[in-house]
């Protein structure tokens, strides 16, 4: 992740790619060890898209967007529900009854979450916001998917200034944790 332009075109790129994994766990057997790889790989991705939304695309989307508070919660409640059904699924093997059906939720929730970002508050932020302040947002959305958590954190802040001043430090024992037990990495 980090892909470079404006805010917009950085997160539907991300989106594209959690697809795409996801379509590589739909597409294995029930059972099948790489499911879980594939899922830890979207888990990792999403973790960091989802704690560059809630540091910069929805503080942008309340300040400038009519009704953005509302819009923003909501979009932080979908979060809140896909951080802990993929903290559920940390837990389960790819050969666990419950890792399909915990699966089958997540990417029924983003898929979701998704849809309702592209179809309703993206095209409301591209009206709202000026060429040079989502290609300044979409820099600080870089910026911060570098060092976000990779691991999902339900009971993290999820709201300015706490979150930003937290997610470096998880990010760094997250990555560290990554490296050492060759989490999201195929055999």
């Amino acid at each position: 992740m980090g892909h470079g332009g404006n805010v917009i075109d950085e997160l539907v790129t991300d989106h594209r790619e959690v697809e795409q994994l996801f379509g590589r766990i739909e597409g294995l057997p029930s059972g099948d060890k790489d499911r879980k790889v594939f899922a830890d790989q979207a888990t990792m991705e999403l973790v960091r898209h989802s704690v560059a939304e809630e540091e910069y695309l929805y503080p942008a989307v309340r300040e400038h967007i009519a009704g953005g508070d509302a819009l923003a919660d909501k979009e932080i409640e979908d979060h809140s529900k896909a951080e802990q059904l993929m903290k559920d699924l940390e837990g389960c093997d790819a050969d666990d009854p419950e890792f399909d059906r915990l699966i089958g939720m997540l990417m029924s929730e983003v898929r979701s979450h998704i849809a309702d970002e592209e179809g309703n508050l993206f095209p409301r932020l591209r009206a709202a916001c000026s060429a040079d302040a989502l290609d300044g947002l979409g820099d600080k959305v870089r910026q911060a998917k570098k060092m976000a958590p990779t691991r999902p954190h339900p009971s993290a802040p999820d709201k300015p200034p706490a979150n930003k001043l937290l997610a470096p430090g998880a990010g760094l024992v997250d990555r560290m944790r990554d490296a050492l037990s060759g989490r999201g990495k195929k055999d």
